[in-house]
C-alpha cells in the first residue's frame, strides 16, 4: 500500500472513530448511571441526520410533531401515577416539561423555517427538538422498570429500537437525505487535503470529552451521576433523586446523538434505519472499553475506525463483519478475567 492510500485511509478512519467516540461516550454514560444498554442512542443519530436535511430545504421536520407525540406521552404517564399519588405541584411541573415544551419548540420551529436560517441556527434548533426525545423516552420506556434487570432493561432497549425506527420511517420516509456543510471547503495539511466538516467532527468529539469531564468533576448533578452510576441504593438513601440522575442520562445521550446526526448530515446519505449500524460500532467501543471508562472508550473507537478504514480498502465486502469480530476476543478475555456474581 502507498503511503498516500494509507494517509488518507488513516484520515477517514478517524473520521469516523470521532463519531463512534461520541456515541461510545453516551452509551458509557447511560449504562453508568441507569444499567440500560442503551440500543436505540442510534435513532438520535438519524433523528438529529435527517432533521437537519429536512431544515436545509425548508421543510417542517418530522421530529417536531413526534416531539410532541413523546410529551403527551409522557404526561399521560405522569398523569397516571399522579392519580395514585395525587400532587397538584407535581402535575404542574410536568405538564410544564411534557406538554408546553414539545409545543412551545415545534411553535418555534413553525416560525423558524420559513426564514431559511443559516446552517449554524439549523443545527441548533436540530438538537433543540432532538435531545428532549431523551427525557420522554426515558419517562415512557425506562422510568417504570428501573429496578428492573439488567436483561430486562436489554430487551426494553431492543423494543424501543424498533418502535423509534418505525417511527422514522412514518415520520421520515424510506428516502435517504444529506444536508449541506456547517463549513464548506477544505485545506491541506502538507499533501492531504482535510474538509472543513472533518474538522468541526474532531473539534467537537473532544470538546465533548472535556465537557463531560468538567461536568462530571465540577458540578453538583454531575457528581450525582457518578454517586448513582457507583451505588444506587446508596445514593437514594443520602438523598439523591435518581430518577432525576435517569433522565439527565438519557437527555445527553440524546444531545450527543443529535449533534453526532448533525455531523454526519453532510458526509453521507441518511436513510430512517442507518443510525442503528452507527449506534454498533460505537457499541463495539464501548464494550471494548468495559462500558465503564470514557477514555478508554474513545481511544477504542478510534481504533474500531481505522479497522474500519483499513477492512474497506482490503475487503470491502466484509468489513462490517470484521468491525464486529473485535467485539469476541475481548468478551471471551473478560469473561475469563472477570469475577462472577449472580445477579440479586
Amino acid at each position: 500500500m502507498e503511503f498516500t492510500i494509507l494517509a488518507f485511509l488513516v484520515q477517514d478512519g478517524v473520521t469516523n472513530g470521532a463519531i463512534y467516540a461520541l456515541l461510545g461516550l453516551a452509551l458509557v454514560l447511560v449504562f453508568a448511571v441507569t444499567r440500560v444498554i442503551f440500543i436505540p442512542q442510534g435513532e438520535f443519530v438519524a433523528y438529529g441526520a435527517l432533521t437537519l436535511a429536512f431544515l436545509d430545504v425548508g421543510r417542517m421536520p418530522g421530529t417536531a410533531m413526534l416531539l410532541v407525540v413523546f410529551g403527551i406521552a409522557a404526561f399521560l404517564f405522569d398523569l397516571v401515577e399522579t392519580r395514585l399519588r395525587p400532587g397538584l405541584p407535581a402535575l404542574a411541573r410536568s405538564a410544564a416539561i411534557n406538554l408546553v415544551l414539545p409545543f412551545a419548540i415545534y411553535t418555534a420551529a413553525l416560525f423558524i423555517v420559513p426564514t431559511e436560517p443559516n446552517a449554524f441556527v439549523k443545527a441548533l434548533l436540530t438538537i433543540v427538538i432532538v435531545a428532549p426525545m431523551g427525557l420522554y423516552v426515558y419517562r415512557i420506556a425506562y422510568r417504570p422498570l428501573s429496578d428492573a434487570t439488567v436483561l430486562v432493561l436489554l430487551i426494553t432497549s431492543v423494543g424501543v429500537h424498533l418502535a423509534m425506527m418505525g417511527l422514522g420511517l412514518a415520520f421520515f420516509g424510506a428516502e435517504g437525505f444529506r444536508a449541506r456543510p456547517l463549513t464548506a471547503g477544505s485545506f491541506s495539511v502538507g499533501f492531504m487535503p482535510v474538509a472543513a466538516q472533518a474538522v468541526w467532527i474532531y473539534g467537537v468529539t473532544i470538546a465533548a470529552m472535556v465537557g463531560l469531564y468538567f461536568f462530571f468533576e465540577k458540578t453538583l448533578l454531575g457528581k450525582a451521576l457518578r454517586a448513582t452510576a457507583v451505588n444506587r441504593l446508596g445514593a437514594r438513601l443520602v438523598g439523591v433523586r435518581t430518577q432525576l440522575t435517569g433522565g439527565t442520562a438519557f437527555v445527553l445521550a440524546a444531545t450527543i446523538g443529535a449533534v453526532s446526526g448533525v455531523l454526519i448530515a453532510p458526509i453521507t446519505t441518511v436513510y430512517y434505519d442507518t443510525g442503528f449500524l452507527i449506534g454498533l460500532k460505537g457499541f463495539v467501543a464501548a464494550i471494548i472499553a468495559g462500558l465503564s471508562s470514557f477514555p478508554v472508550t474513545a481511544l477504542a473507537a478510534i481504533g474500531v475506525g481505522l479497522v474500519e478504514a483499513l477492512a474497506s480498502f482490503y475487503a470491502s465486502n466484509f468489513k462490517e463483519i470484521i468491525v464486529f469480530t473485535l467485539i469476541i476476543p475481548v468478551l471471551i478475555w473478560r469473561s475469563l478475567t472477570t469475577d462472577h456474581h449472580e445477579d440479586d
